[in-house]
């Protein structure tokens, strides 16, 4: 019952006459939103474009000491094919584990370009500290870089920074008080008495007297 509300109520105009607004083009339901997520990472497989902080080194030592793999003591690993990243993506409303979206990749150090890189598995996490997705994937660079022997230089966009389509799969779902509950609100996108009281009487018009209540100028509230 509430999703045939909810359906019915988004493509409803809230004006009669010959030009109206459709409910889903000025106000969005309480809470049903994006999440953002982020994450930090390493990108391999630069062409000596990579960092030469040294805390990509200490990054790159605890990926290998969790796959088994040590660096003798003393070795400090300076390979410029490394960048350390920032990694940040939008989670969806009502996403659930399986599918896919789009990661944004940062260079956070001072690697000059990651044209060519490969984001290795990285957790993306949300604000309360839990894991929702993991992004990995080749990153789409729209920047360049280039450099002549006389010490000319050009860049174009922006090359520290990439985009893998699709890089990162949920693997957990954002809790939802929307399905509890026998009503609905929704909030106007900006704060109007006259458009909120238009709103309730264009709901009650249809679905009966009642149906629809103006919260504040910003709020209405719908029975199911």
């Amino acid at each position: 019952m509430k999703r045939i509300l909810l359906v019915g109520l988004m493509f409803m105009a809230i004006c009669p006459s010959t030009y109206a607004e459709r409910i889903k083009d000025l106000a969005s339901i309480a809470g049903v939103r994006s999440n953002q997520l982020v994450g930090y990472g390493l990108v391999v497989g630069l062409n000596r474009t990579g960092d030469k902080t040294k805390f990509t080194g200490q990054s790159l030592r605890s990926m290998m000491a969790r796959l088994g793999l040590t660096f003798p003591p003393g070795i400090d690993p300076k390979a410029k094919n490394i960048a350390a990243v920032s990694i940040h993506a939008d989670l969806p409303a009502f996403s659930k584990p399986g599918q896919r979206i789009d990661v944004t990749v940062s260079s956070i150090g001072d690697a000059k370009s990651l044209r060519g890189g490969s984001l290795l598995m990285s957790p993306l996490k949300g604000a309360d500290g839990n894991v929702y997705a993991v992004a990995q994937g080749n990153l789409v660079v729209g920047g360049l870089s280039a450099g002549g022997k006389d010490g000319s230089k050009i860049t174009v966009n922006n090359p520290s920074v990439g985009r893998i389509p699709n890089g990162a799969t949920v693997e957990r779902s954002v809790p939802t008080s929307f399905s509890k509950g026998n009503s609905l609100v929704f909030n106007l996108h900006n704060s109007d008495f006259t458009t909120a009281n238009r709103m309730v009487e264009a709901i009650n018009r249809v679905l009966g007297p009642d149906t629809a209540k103006a919260i504040d100028a910003t709020s209405v509230k719908v029975n199911a």
